[in-house]
């Protein structure tokens, strides 16, 4: 039978009956199928086959009545899971079974990590196979890879199962119990999770530690000394260290709040520097020290999934979530090994690998004797796989591999590293000069210049790691100092005074909270690029260049969660809770009696259920308020947004202003502002007020309605039905139009639309501005009209010939606006990606797919990663029905789900 929709039959039989091969993936599958011999078919899962009900229509009938049926867990029987068949799912489910029941023997294939071990778990259990079933595990996808994991398939490992199940329940009572009260006390449709809330509590913390840092002002020297010597370097810069013995103090000397925490220092002023300056200026000098001592750099250990996407984030600029798209492809063709893994480790065929390629492409003096063994430092890590490196026995060159674009350069990095993990160590020496002089007035000042000079570069030849901070030297950096010894004179060219300041703690990057979420042992690292891209997602945290920075919204949501559920978003407790389902897999705990603890509570500690269940002095308000430092301003978050109170006064913040750059001073001006309400006239024909307002969806201009007549002396004041009452004539000012300057005739004009231009046929003909722009409208059809402006001038027979015409449809219906950036071609579709300008604002396609720029995202510095992610997450909503397009015919792998 011909491979079709993921199938891929790789023979027919052979004597030896068919063996049908499922694996999570369609990619997968076809690559899978060509390395297999004759009496295999392998088709693909398409991911997730099953999972607990996503909502209320996908509860069976038979459990809709139980109490618990909303969380799809029986917490009153043993916390058994309700499973249901995803609907997507359920003609990929019948095709499986019909394979199935044509062959002879089952490999279940997926990923060989504890969320794989659970698909494969739910087909066996879903499939109900009545032959043999195997479990084939592989990390890579080479022809050898894949026929060795056929011949030597394992059991189901239940441990693993068990685990990935418990992490599931709790996952889904973590966040239907937990969600509907941010719900009830902050804004409808929010979320809560295990770990996206813990992380989002990150983000805020280091916020709020910006807001109330306050800056220290110091000053210290720097001098320019010449040696006198013809030897280069001739000359060489160093910074004032102490004066008569103290130390002079630096940044790390002052605390937060500015104030100096260190003893017996010296702060100097700009008055003190300055005078200080001048008084060591042209002054004698001598070199008091030098200290020498070897530098010594080992290499990088290979990448783990945390690394590659800290890395990718600093060299290429990639997100975590678009490095595992990048890595999946990469994978699923060949070209690595399983991206997903916490081991550093490399097989001994991958470790002769590098070390040949090393010593091809730098030489034998390159490589050690001995192969680098690399033992991983990260807790409860499963070392199923090695690190990931290139597929195969001998490693392709990223000129060999026929790669371009972004999976060329993710590759190119992946080799580089694994190569370089195998090279020796990069050797030098270290430099500490110490230089003294004696100022006009006798003080005694002292100089410190350090260096580094690299005399064997080893593993640097072929790959150098970045850092966070781009102020910090890379390894391979040299900081050469001239060749001195204590006594030798110097001659001052310059001594000068520099004033600094010290500075607020960093904002996180997806790298470095990434590092900050496996310090702390939060969670496991495989969900990471899934969790950052929840809160992004979620509007709890937005992107400013490629900082994180959250939302207002997020200060209210993590108030409520440290005030009335501190546990859960404690970061021991989490890592702790990580610790319980890590010794649930490796058989140390017991299931139940662990979310009984965890939901129930045990030895007089609140359990979630009970937690949930006491919010009624929850103050919704207070959670959404907090003030503006220095001011009697309060920020509190409405169901519209946040805005600023002062005594009643509200004005909202602009959406772009990040939380730390909210000061006092910002308020002050925000409050200044003009409202944007202006009183235009009287409507000479009713009476009534004509105002311009600025409003959420923006300008426009309404009538202020008379109040109603109040009720005669004893009688009750009528109640009118919201529906019944007189509503005001309202209308959005045109593109052409400003609240500053639109007068009151042309509100009148405005408020006389939709003007009434006849009848055709006998059904009145209407000229109406709406959302998509000026039209002309009778009974259901309707055609655009070019300009707003023809809104008043179009007539009944311009009208007619128009509604004649035959309607266009799309972006078709005016000439294409010229793109506002080019920005290259989409990794995933291969089609060039553009920036342009929407009726919602600017939006990015590549000329099938569109997709919103989100806050935080600019037109000016958008990258093709970022407009790839835009792209990818598009399409995956589209699929799954949350879009207007219908699904592509080509269906996509389910993206593995986080905590």
């Amino acid at each position: 039978m011909p491979a079709k929709n993921g199938t891929a039959k790789s023979g027919q039989g052979n004597g030896a009956g068919t063996r049908l091969v499922i694996v999570e993936s369609p990619a997968k599958a076809k690559t899978i199928a060509g390395y297999l011999g004759r009496g295999y078919i392998v088709e693909s899962s398409i991911g997730h086959i099953r999972d607990l009900p996503g909502s209320a229509s996908e509860v069976p009938a038979k459990y809709k009545g139980e109490p618990w049926a909303k969380l799809g867990v029986n917490v009153e029987h043993d916390f058994e899971p309700l499973y249901v068949v995803n609907t997507d799912k359920r003609s990929q489910v019948a095709k499986l079974k019909k394979l199935l029941a044509e062959a002879d023997e089952l490999f279940l294939a997926t990923d060989e990590d504890r969320e794989g071990e659970a698909i494969a778990w739910h087909l066996q259990d879903v499939l109900k196979p009545k032959v043999p079933v195997h479990r084939m595990v592989f990390n890579e996808i080479t022809k050898d890879a894949i026929q060795r994991a056929a011949a030597n398939p394992r059991e189901l490992n239940m441990r693993l199962v068990d685990a990935q199940e418990t992490r599931r329940i709790l996952d889904r009572l973590y966040g239907y119990e937990v969600s509907p009260v941010l719900w009830k006390k902050v804004m409808p449709k929010l979320s809560a999770g295990r770990v996206q809330s813990v992380a989002t509590r990150l983000v805020v913390e280091r916020e709020r530690e910006r807001i109330a840092f306050v800056p220290a002002h110091y000053w210290d020297i720097l001098g320019q000394f010449d040696t006198g010597k013809d030897e280069e370097p001739k000359a060489f810069k160093a910074g004032l260290v102490s004066v008569d013995g103290r130390r002079v103090a630096q940044g790390r000397d002052f605390a937060s709040d500015g104030t100096l925490k260190t003893k017996d220092v010296l702060h100097l002023d700009e008055p003190a520097a300055r005078a200080l300056a001048e008084r060591l200026r042209e002054r004698p000098y001598e070199v008091k020290s030098v200290e020498r001592k070897p530098y010594t750099r080992k290499p990088y250990p290979p990448f783990r999934t945390t690394t590659l996407q800290q890395e990718a984030s600093r060299k290429l600029g990639f997100s975590a979530k678009y490095t595992m798209s990048v890595a999946q492809k990469l994978y699923e063709n060949g070209f690595i090994t399983y991206m997903r893994t916490d081991s550093i480790t490399l097989s001994e065929t991958a470790i002769t690998a590098a070390r040949r390629q090393a010593a091809s492409l730098f030489g034998g003096e390159y490589v050690p004797d001995k192969p680098r063994v690399y033992a991983s430092k990260v807790k409860n890590a499963q070392e199923a796989h090695e690190a990931i490196r290139p597929a195969g026995d001998s490693f392709r060159t990223p000129g060999e591999t026929g790669l371009s674009g972004d999976q060329f350069r993710l590759y190119e990095l992946i080799w580089k590293r694994t190569i370089a993990s195998q090279m020796k160590d990069a050797a030098g020496q270290s430099v500490s000069i110490r230089v003294t002089g004696v100022s006009t007035a006798g003080e005694t000042a002292e100089f410190g210049a350090t260096g580094k000079t690299i005399t064997f570069y080893g593993f640097l030849k072929a790959y150098v790691e970045s850092a966070d901070d781009p102020s910090t030297d890379r390894d391979d950096q040299e900081r050469r100092l001239p060749n001195l010894v204590e006594g030798d004179p110097l001659t001052a060219l310059a001594v000068d005074a520099e004033g600094h300041s010290t500075r607020p703690p960093a904002r996180y990057t997806e790298a470095s909270l990434v590092k900050e979420l496996e310090e702390r042992e939060i969670g496991r690292p495989s969900t990471y690029a899934s969790i950052i891209g929840t809160i992004l997602d979620r509007g709890y945290v937005f992107k400013k260049g490629t900082a994180l920075v959250p939302s207002f919204l997020a200060f209210a949501v993590v108030n409520l969660l440290e005030r009335h559920f501190g546990n859960l978003v404690d970061y021991d407790f989490t890592a702790h809770m990580e610790d319980g389902l890590d010794e649930i897999a490796r058989g140390e705990a017991e299931r139940v009696r662990w979310l009984t603890r965890f939901y129930f509570g045990d030895n007089g500690e609140e359990g979630l259920k009970e937690l949930v269940g006491d919010i009624g002095d929850i103050d919704a308000k207070g959670i959404s308020s907090f003030p503006v430092k220095g001011t009697d301003i309060m920020v509190r978050v409405g169901r519209y947004g946040p805005y600023l109170d002062r005594d009643g006064e509200r004005v909202n913040i602009p959406e772009d202003i990040a939380p730390d750059e909210l000061t006092g001073e910002k308020a002050e001006e925000l409050f200044a502002q003009p409202s944007g309400d202006r009183e235009l006239g009287t409507d000479p024909e009713t009476g009534h007020t004509i105002v311009a307002k600025s409003g959420r969806f923006g300008p426009y201009v309404t009538e202020i309605l008379p109040e109603p007549e109040a009720p005669a002396e004893g009688e009750k004041k009528k109640r009118v039905k919201k529906a019944d009452a007189p509503k005001p004539r309202t209308s959005s000012l045109f593109k052409s139009m400003s609240l500053d300057t639109v007068t009151l005739e042309d509100a009148l004009r405005l408020l006389s639309l939709p003007r009434t231009l006849g009848e055709l046929d006998g059904e009145p003909v209407t000229a109406q501005n709406g959302r998509f722009g000026p039209y002309i409208k009778r009974g259901t059809d309707s055609r655009s009209l070019e300009s707003e402006a023809d809104l008043f001038t179009v007539t009944l027979e311009k009208a007619k010939e128009l509604l004649a015409q035959p309607k266009q449809r799309g972006r078709g219906r005016a000439a294409a606006a010229a793109p506002l950036r080019e920005l290259g071609d989409d990794p995933a579709s291969g089609k060039p990606v553009v920036v342009k300008e929407g009726r919602f604002g600017p939006y990015v396609t590549d000329g099938e797919t569109n997709a919103s720029l989100r806050k935080g995202d600019e037109v000016e510095s958008i990258t093709i990663q970022r407009a790839a992610e835009l792209l990818v997450e598009r399409r995956e909503k589209v699929a799954a029905g949350g879009g207007k397009k219908k699904p592509a015919p080509r269906r996509r792998t389910s993206a593995k789900s986080g905590s």
